[in-house]
């Protein structure tokens, strides 16, 4: 079989993509995946060992473009594809599978788009309630039974680029590393305080680790408030990477961390599909439909009565679901975490 997967334009969604492509292959091991995708996605899939190929995605999320969907279409056509798994539930998603002409093309109802795919799946909501669940699913019939255990997310990393890396960013492994993530792409509503944070890797560095701030460009901001908090010495062992990494980088960095404390957000699926220690903070969204996939994981969230919202911003402009989880629970969970010989100073 040869498969044309359509992917999401989420970092989060495409780390969790990873486990349909293991589902495929589990299937038929000898099956060649392509995956069309945003440009960004490039690093995170050429770290799935499932993945033939990344194909970049010209048009950018949101954009119609007819005609140049048609085009790559039609440029695809010659691939022979015999199947393409439509991810995304968009109407424009499903137009270059239909454009290459590719005999079976699958996905979930979505946005009305009969026609365009003729393997079309109703989804139960309550029979999949997770987001890899909904992945899973359409590498098998309609129906079909998933599997006892299902697959998790697994980064393969670059261990030459981590060499690198390390010396691109002047960075070094003398002290233990706690990773921060303290952006959220998605919102203002599902990002843990920035004094938190501080409290968190001051304390941290107090204890004889060293701090990296991961992050986009949006996130340097909030990265250097964090780092701003810590006293003079702490900042000689915090370092803002956000905004400064390539992603690929970012991935190979991360690998390398003994904790990492993030947000409900990309970065913390690539944490726990890379099997870091991780502490994950959730406020407007739920562990309940895209958790951290590793059993190395605490999360914390506050359970008040309006949360989840699912909102960008809070509703009710008091963000208390994020400002009452302190940074003392933050550092119990990782104390939990992690072996003894890292809860101790060095």
């Amino acid at each position: 079989m040869k498969i044309l997967i359509v992917g999401p334009s989420w970092v989060g969604d495409m780390v969790m993509a990873q486990t349909l492509f293991m589902a495929l292959k589990a299937r038929d091991p000898d099956a060649v995946i392509d995956v069309l995708a945003p440009q960004w996605s490039r690093p995170i899939l050429e770290r799935m060992p499932e993945v033939s190929a990344a194909l970049d995605m010209p048009i950018g999320h949101g954009s119609l473009q007819l005609g140049m969907r048609r085009k790559l279409g039609r440029q695809l056509k010659r691939h022979g594809y015999d199947q393409a798994i439509v991810l995304p539930n968009s109407l424009k998603s499903a137009l270059v599978p239909f454009f290459a002409g590719i005999p079976e093309r699958t996905g979930w109802r979505g946005e009305m788009r009969y026609g365009l795919l003729n393997d079309i799946r109703l989804l139960d909501k309550a029979r999949y309630p997770l987001m890899i669940e909904r992945f899973i699913a359409l590498a098998y019939e309609p129906g079909a039974k998933l599997p006892e255990t299902l697959p998790r997310p697994n980064l393969v990393v670059d261990a030459a680029n981590v060499k690198t890396s390390l010396e691109r960013y002047s960075l070094d492994l003398t002290r233990p590393v706690l990773a921060l993530c303290p952006g959220a792409e998605f919102g203002e509503a599902k990002r843990w305080p920035a004094n938190h944070y501080a409290t968190v890797a001051q304390h941290k560095i107090n204890e004889g680790w060293q701090v990296w701030l991961f992050g986009s460009q949006k996130d340097h901001g909030v990265a250097e408030q964090i780092k701003s908090q810590l006293c003079e010495q702490g900042r000689q062992h915090c370092t803002n990477l956000a905004g400064e990494t390539s992603l690929a980088d970012a991935v190979d960095l991360m690998s390398v961390a003994d904790a990492v404390v993030s947000n409900d957000s990309g970065l913390m699926h690539i944490a726990a599909a890379l099997g870091r220690s991780l502490v994950v903070l959730y406020g407007s969204s739920s562990p309940d439909f895209t958790p951290p996939l590793n059993d190395n994981v605490k999360v914390l969230r506050t359970g008040i009565e309006c949360s989840p919202c699912f909102k960008r911003e809070c509703p009710l402009e008091h963000m208390k679901c994020l400002k009452d989880l302190q940074a003392d629970s933050v550092l119990k969970a990782m104390a939990e975490l992690l072996p003894e010989t890292l809860t101790q100073a060095h």
